[in-house]
């Protein structure tokens, strides 16, 4: 007989300092996505650099944060866009998925170069997340306002030389993203549909993949941000529902972490040297908790 999974809380590690809180008229993304309300920061995609840095993008005032190990932080980039997550790539550049400019390299504080606004005849929808396969190929999202109504969201991926392809288009709302491991699966948040979709990132010469529902939620608004470790384990953020979930390989429960405080949990990421230690990132108190997940 199946156990439930330890319900875990996650304790504070660092908030978005008041210096740093966006004071103005909330941007278009702001209102459009929390109408009526002022909106501090949004924070998204976190992931960790080979220095240990945690970093972060603040979807709808421009910015992408690197914060020390010590939780300090520092704004690297700042531009007119809406960059939902950023990584650095293979090669040291700073490749980010912008919700309104699409694919981009961040060349500055400041500046930056579009790589790709879509295929010619299928330009991007509003892109979401992405994430680096182990041969260097990027994987991402492109969610736009799609949703159970409108099953048009998508994954695409671009190979190390540069060809982009479209590997998915019906899924409602495609959210986070990342992969196994040993690179092998890729994992997808179907977020209005409330799945983690998985299918195999050895795609087929022509037409999409086969895509299963690996995980199953409910409540909240669906999964958002999806981090994997060492362990095989994958890591869930639910959004608006204050917490994450965490699985092992075969999609059994490992635990189920809660927030002090905050409902819009957005991303989640494993340490690099302690696969066993999650942070999340909630963007209504601008804040990063961190839950140690016991090993079973």
């Amino acid at each position: 007989m199946r156990t439930s999974p330890p319900l875990l809380a996650a304790q504070p590690f660092t908030r978005l300092p008041n210096a740093l809180c966006h004071t103005d008229e909330p941007s278009a993304w702001a209102k459009m996505t929390r109408p009526g309300q002022d909106m501090h920061s949004f924070l998204e995609g976190a992931f960790f650099d080979d220095a240990r840095n945690l970093w972060l993008s603040d979807v709808p005032y421009g910015r992408v944060f690197c914060i020390s190990p010590a939780g300090d932080w520092k704004v690297v980039h700042k531009f007119n866009g809406e960059p939902h997550s950023m990584r650095i790539a293979p090669d040291g550049r700073h490749i980010a998925v912008d919700y309104g400019r699409g694919l981009l390299e961040l060349t500055g504080f400041d500046t930056f170069t579009t790589l790709s606004t879509g295929l010619a005849d299928q330009p991007f929808l509003g892109l979401s997340d992405m994430a680096y396969g182990p041969h260097g190929t990027l994987w991402f999202t492109d969610s736009g306002r799609s949703s159970l109504s409108d099953q048009t969201g998508r994954v695409y991926c671009l190979s190390k030389m540069g060809e982009l392809r479209l590997v998915l288009d019906c899924v409602p709302y495609s959210n986070g993203i990342c992969l196994s491991p040993d690179g092998a699966w890729v994992y997808v948040a179907a977020t209005r549909s409330n799945q983690v979709w998985r299918f195999s990132s050895k795609l087929p010469e022509s037409g999409p993949p086969m895509v299963g529902t690996f995980i199953q939620l409910s409540g909240g608004l669906g999964p958002d941000g999806l981090a994997t470790n060492s362990l095989g384990w994958i890591a869930v953020a639910q959004a608006q529902a204050g917490r994450a979930y965490v699985y092992d390989g075969l999609g059994d429960p490992l635990a189920e972490v809660r927030l002090p405080e905050g409902l819009w949990t957005t991303s989640v990421a494993f340490h690099p040297d302690n696969p066993a230690q999650l942070y999340i990132t909630d963007a209504q108190m601008g804040a990063v908790f961190i839950c140690n997940i016991p090993t079973p």
